[in-house]
């Protein structure tokens, strides 16, 4: 078993990382749902969802690819649950929101650490401006929206509400992590 101060490889891809993916992609969906009931008022479809630590989480954890596939899939199936149809560029949006946390992961030895944290951090915020900023522009093709709609309805509160629970639920998923890795040996 590696120990969590042993560097790994971020971009590793078997069976355990779809095991991964997979749990993440349905806890996500699940958890979204749920709380897709807590819309922003004025704003186009958005949420406040504290499940969008779940791929950040994810892409720390277990690497970009899985983050990646939790944050797309994830919000493939919330938004099919809760009857919003398919909307591939918020899709990816999600995805990117987990995919660059774990690109951030090779730079995280121990999870529970002080410098380990805010890389974590940092991460919630390059990836929820990155994801939602692609989500969002894509509404200028695809709704034919205008610059302040864009901005207003669509990014800043999707990217504010997700730093908020990002920067709020990702470090005590980091430091409970690493009390399992401790306790089981790694």
């Amino acid at each position: 078993m590696a120990k969590q101060t042993e560097k790994k490889s971020i971009w590793a891809f078997g069976t355990k990382q779809v095991v991964y993916a997979a749990i993440g992609a349905a806890l996500y969906a699940v958890l979204t749902w749920a709380f897709n009931v807590w819309q922003i008022p004025g704003a186009g479809n958005v949420g406040i969802r504290p499940a969008i630590v779940i791929p950040m989480f994810f892409g720390i954890a277990f690497g970009p690819i899985v983050g990646f596939i939790t944050g797309f899939v994830g919000n493939i199936l919330a938004d099919m649950l809760s009857g919003y149809g398919f909307w591939i560029w918020w899709d990816l949006g999600n995805g990117i929101i987990g995919l660059i946390p774990g690109l951030f992961s090779a730079l995280i030895v121990k999870y529970d650490e002080i410098k380990s944290i805010l890389w974590g951090e940092l991460s919630v915020i390059v990836g929820s401006a990155a994801g939602m900023g692609l989500a969002s522009a894509s509404e200028f093709w695809v709704s034919g929206a205008d610059f302040n709609t864009v901005l207003l309805a669509n990014f800043v509160p999707s990217f504010v509400t997700n730093i908020i629970w990002g920067l709020v639920l990702l470090p005590l998923l980091m430091i409970a992590y690493a009390a399992i890795l401790k306790r089981s040996g790694r």
